[in-house]
């Protein structure tokens, strides 16, 4: 069986596991949850084997597939793996099973309904990974928005309903104008070329003017902006976080967010390398703002849950500054942030769901004493806390560690050459975040698991063998990328270099080498 028939195999494999629900008995739930566990077991299982076989010294596209598909447009199914993607898909894959199981306990109402949405959700986020062709993407990157709209709008909490528009409205306006952009971007390519193809690969190789650049960047960062998000167009997360349910808030959180930076790094940034130097100063002061504000919000907040939606604008903000540093170290770190980022946040998401199954209550006022009463529970937590904290050894300190590295490499140069202070002050604001973060995430853990335990939450049942397991095998993550970074960074260093250089080939000078 080759690695390319695999790889379908990995993409289709929730969507047919979806379409077989409607077969499965209507009155055993525990049927629907091991179905889908299974199935998103099975690709996880077939991931992990790909990404063992991807060499990390080819460069380019592994396991392609690529088939007609609307040829008069030049549209192909294409699909594949490469150094931009590898982590994210196996991210995803990692993720799916743990989200399926910690839904368990959680969802008693329309079962089958919400794993086969779980299901293509998990479908449409792969696929947006995996796609070559800009139109597949495009067609994946809205596919994503019904599951997750009936994710919230149906099993959510009481404000589910505004929540949901709300994200699908940011969402929707962005992707319009990016709709716009492509179908210009493909015209203009026809144009100089006389090549009509969607092709990631095609497409790149265009040189447009600077104005044309810029109206077709800023169309694509919108889009992608939001899904990150950036401030100020992160309004829409922290009501989507509050009111889905515990499986959607880990799937925004740990895969959906992504799609944002991931968007940037593979199409925004090389596709309008002169618009991007123009926009890159802007950009990076948008990127620490968004590290600031995120974190001075998230330690502000009594919600439990929003003090994770707001970590995560913070978070992201050191994905973006990494991917503009247009430094190979920077680059790299911002690609395993993303990682890091993915599994912290579907960990204390997933252990915010699993105290509020007990307690029924999200306000960190009434929560206290958790580590006498629930030990193993706080255990748990408090790894999780470390590694968003950046702790040496877990993977948080890793990814902001390399993108801080990246953001001083590219500006002390400018500095000390008295051509422009801007990056450096960004990179030395960029460190008070992670102090920041230390900050808020420190006072969550104080005031969660320490001091007097609240009468209401006794007696507490500690975490069973399904919700150890869960969390074990996160941890187990959050460790293997903070202890052994080599093997992923190497899977990825191939695609950073090629990253470095499409976005550094502008005509323009950049504020930051």
């Amino acid at each position: 069986m080759s690695e390319a028939f695999v790889l379908n195999i990995v993409l289709f494999l929730p969507l047919l596991g979806a379409g077989l629900l409607p077969l499965s008995p209507t009155d055993h739930d525990d049927f629907t949850r091991r179905w889908t566990l299974g199935v998103m077991s099975l690709q996880f299982l077939l991931t992990l084997w790909l990404y063992t076989r991807f060499d990390s010294s080819v460069a380019g596209l592994q396991f392609e597939t690529r088939l007609p598909w609307i040829e008069g447009w030049g549209v192909h199914y294409q699909i594949g793996l490469d150094g931009y993607n590898i982590l994210l898909v196996m991210l995803t894959a990692f993720l799916g099973p743990l989200v399926t199981a910690g839904a368990f306990s959680a969802i008693g109402k329309d079962v089958k309904l919400f794993y086969a949405m779980v299901l293509l959700i998990q479908f449409a986020m792969m696929g947006a990974f995996l796609a070559q062709d800009l139109f597949l993407f495009y067609v994946f990157w809205e596919a994503m928005l019904i599951p997750m709209f009936l994710l919230i709008g149906i099993w959510g909490g009481a404000r589910r309903i505004y929540a949901t528009l709300k994200f699908v409205l940011y969402t929707a306006f962005g992707s319009i104008l990016m709709l716009a952009a492509v179908i210009y971007l493909v015209w203009s390519l026809q144009t100089s070329t006389g090549v009509v193809s969607f092709a990631f690969a095609d497409l790149v190789k265009a040189r447009l003017p600077l104005e044309v650049q810029v109206w077709l960047l800023a169309a694509f960062a919108l889009s992608f902006a939001i899904k990150v998000p950036m401030v100020p167009l992160h309004t829409w997360l922290p009501d989507a976080h509050v009111e889905a349910p515990t499986a959607g808030s880990v799937i925004l959180a740990g895969v959906l967010l992504k799609m944002g930076t991931y968007g940037f790094m593979k199409l925004g940034f090389p596709l309008f390398p002169d618009a991007t130097a123009l926009f890159a100063p802007m950009l990076m002061t948008l990127a620490v703002v968004s590290i600031v504000y995120g974190a001075c919000l998230a330690l502000v907040q009594d919600d439990i849950k929003k003090i994770i939606a707001y970590s995560s604008i913070s978070h992201l903000g050191y994905v973006m500054l990494g991917l503009l540093s247009l430094e190979l170290v920077g680059i790299q770190g911002a690609v395993i942030q993303m990682v890091s980022h993915g599994l912290v946040a579907a960990g204390l998401f997933l252990m915010v769901g699993m105290v509020y199954e007990r307690c029924h209550t999200r306000e960190l006022a009434a929560y206290g004493g958790l580590a006498k009463l629930l030990p193993v529970y706080s255990v748990f937590f408090m790894v999780l806390t470390l590694a968003s904290v950046g702790l040496p050894t877990t993977s948080g300190f890793t990814g902001e560690f390399l993108v801080l590295l990246g953001a001083f490499k590219a500006a002390w140069p400018p500095h000390a050459l008295g051509l422009n202070h801007l990056p450096l002050v960004l990179a030395v604001v960029a460190v008070g975040g992670v102090v920041l973060g230390a900050l808020y995430m420190l006072r969550f853990a104080l005031g969660f698991l320490f001091g007097a335990a609240k009468a209401p939450h006794q007696p507490l049942h500690d975490l069973n063998t399904r919700e150890k397991t869960i969390l074990g095998l996160i941890v187990v993550g959050v460790f293997a990328l903070g202890l052994f970074p080599d093997e992923p960074l190497r899977k990825t260093e191939l695609a950073a270099k090629a990253y470095k250089q499409l976005v550094s080939t502008s005509r323009l000078p950049r504020a930051a080498p």
